[in-house]
């Protein structure tokens, strides 16, 4: 019996280090995709705004893991009651629980990357015009408090929760959430100067560095390994390792399919192959599949991403001809295919309602909209959230960073 016990203990050890360092390692992949969100945007924006979209991206990361780690995780997940409303308002991340399959260090870890990237679908969408210190600001108050306050009404077991509200891995909680607290910040900073023209024009500004983008969004493919797998939460047997197979495999296929939808179907109504949908279209198939990347077939979920390849194409131009300016696409590609991976989720999956996931999706977009554009009103009557028209002539760079991405290259001012 003695001898029993003694493998037993070293078999439940083993699983604990193997998960901890799984949880660690999916993490890892995750932080990548914030490089990921750096090249894509620096990528898509103008060459004189690089380094302010640059800087954005590593201080936006530094700040979620601080807020996060000060007050965010307790309020998202320590001490909260079980489908409740109101969190906890404690600080740090509380303490290991004796039966917890991983450490906590590593829970933390994996947790606070989600919020950086909720919190840089904001970045690229408020790009080339807004003040970086009003960015900042906002970053602040988003990853200490308005993200973690929905999280636990979902992950943290809250009223969410409670009521089958189904996010896998956070298509909804995660990117929708990022996208409405975008869409709020640019409703109240208006469009680039020249974008639209007096009749209603859309005037394209194309980005400075294409093999960038494509850099970026091949990263966050890459990431979007951890992000989705690693939200299994566990490899240490035989049901969660198929599992992460399947998810992989999912993954995969709906970002692959999305980039072939949006080929195809630029090809079809414009003639060509445009970079920046096609790029957009496997970002959509990624976001897409997020919601429940191991319920569905591979086939099926090629077809959602397939799906999502399409919709993020008329999303990106109907934005357009309402003039919501956003330069990469974030808002269409994170907030409307966000939406529709959530509502796809009971198509694969019988735990999970449309009625759910749609009031589910109305809670998040409600609350993270509201409270953005609050602070984001705060932020424009103080501080103030836009750039001089000068400044933003001559491009954010020298104004907020004084230091050119491409100082060699005589730039041309649009």
């Amino acid at each position: 019996m003695e001898e029993l016990a003694k493998v037993s203990t070293s078999v439940t050890e083993l699983r604990f280090a193997l998960d901890t360092f799984y949880f660690l390692i999916s993490g890892a992949l995750v932080m990548w995709m914030a490089a990921g969100f750096a090249m894509l945007e620096a990528g898509l924006v103008r060459s004189k705004n690089t380094t302010e979209i640059l800087t954005k991206n590593i201080c936006l990361y530094a700040i979620a893991c601080v807020m996060f780690l000060l007050v965010g995780y307790n309020i998202m997940y320590v001490d909260n009651a079980e489908g409740g409303i109101i969190p906890s308002f404690g600080s740090l991340i509380g303490s290991q629980a004796a039966d917890a399959d991983h450490s906590l260090e590593s829970d933390f870890f994996f947790q606070v990357v989600f919020v950086a990237t909720a919190m840089s679908i904001v970045s690229g969408a408020v790009a080339e015009r807004m003040k970086l210190w009003a960015f900042l600001t906002f970053t602040v108050v988003l990853t200490a408090f308005i993200y973690p306050i929905e999280g636990y009404w979902t992950w943290g077991g809250g009223f969410l929760s409670e009521a089958g509200f189904s996010d896998f891995a956070g298509s909804g909680i995660v990117h929708m959430a990022g996208a409405a607290a975008a869409l709020a910040g640019v409703l109240l900073l208006g469009a680039r100067k020249g974008k639209y023209g007096k009749n209603g024009e859309v005037q394209p500004i194309p980005g400075a560095n294409m093999p960038l983008a494509t850099l970026g969004t091949f990263i966050l493919w890459m990431g979007w390994f951890g992000f989705n797998g690693g939200s299994q939460l566990a490899l240490s047997n035989t049901e969660n390792a198929t599992a992460v197979g399947q998810i992989f495999l999912n993954t995969n296929a709906a970002a692959a399919a999305g980039a072939v939808a949006a080929l195809l179907l630029n090809k079809t109504f414009w003639g060509k192959a445009d970079l920046t949908m096609i790029l957009n279209g496997a970002l959509a198939g990624l976001v897409a599949i997020t919601a429940d990347p191991l319920s569905p077939s591979p086939i099926a979920a090629s077809l959602i991403g397939a799906v999502a390849g399409v919709i993020v194409v008329f999303s990106i131009v109907g934005l357009d001809k309402v003039k919501i300016d956003d330069p990469v696409g974030a808002i269409s590609v994170h907030g409307v295919v966000g939406f529709f991976g959530v509502m796809v989720v009971p198509l694969n999956n019988s735990d999970a309602s449309f009625l759910t996931q749609l009031y589910g999706c109305a809670v998040i977009f409600a609350w993270v909209f509201a409270a953005s554009i609050i602070v984001w009103a705060v932020l424009k009557k103080t501080m103030g959230i836009r750039v001089s028209e000068e400044e933003e002539y001559n491009g954010v760079d020298k104004s907020d960073c004084g230091i050119e991405a491409y100082p060699e290259f005589v730039s041309v001012k649009s």
